[in-house]
């Protein structure tokens, strides 16, 4: 059976992870592994190119071979693995397991807050503090979204939840409450 992208994305970020805590190079991976995101971003055809079957394998291997020139250790290691299980299309799954992974470890959880107007510095800041202690990491990281159909409040979208403390939400509950 195969697997789908997102199911090898996971096992190998997390597969990765696990090696670098054993090995005690958690944050180092993580940098090397940002650069590898960047190399993607600046040439997103590269993970296709070096798994197309119909190119010939030395020519995929020479591409291969430029990318490894940036990394050694461990992370060289690994794409030579992802690199011989034709996974090199999967390699920006990979990394964003890797870090979400990476961002739990260190107590940090990503999420957006939206709100009706654009927030201050120091309201998001306090969002994020009690985002973080509300969801038991020791900070939260928030990108920030303005949606005038809200009308007040906030909407906050992390760790796979969604806290909705928006006026839309609470006049939507009020009309279902009246309309029994």
């Amino acid at each position: 059976m195969k697997l789908d992208k997102f199911t090898v994305g996971k096992r190998y970020g997390k597969a990765l992870f696990e090696l670098a805590i054993d090995e005690q190079r958690l944050t180092e991976v993580y940098q090397e592994l940002l650069t590898l995101r960047q190399v993607y971003q600046a040439l997103p055809e590269f993970g296709q190119i070096v798994t197309d079957n119909h190119l010939d394998i030395h020519e995929k291997r020479k591409l291969f071979d430029q990318l490894l020139k940036g990394f050694d250790g461990l992370v060289r290691n690994f794409l030579e693995i992802v690199y011989e299980y034709n996974r090199m299309d999967d390699l920006l799954l990979i990394i964003d397991e890797y870090e979400r992974r990476y961002d739990e470890y260190q107590g940090l959880v990503l999420g957006t807050v939206t709100t009706a107007v654009a927030l201050s510095a120091e309201q998001k800041s306090a969002i994020e503090q009690q985002i973080a202690l509300k969801l038991g990491y020791k900070q939260a990281q928030l990108k920030t979204a303005v949606d005038p159909e809200i009308l007040g409040g906030v909407i906050v979208e992390a760790n796979h939840q969604v806290i909705d403390g928006s006026i839309k939400s609470q006049l939507d509950y009020l009309r279902q409450q009246m309309g029994r």
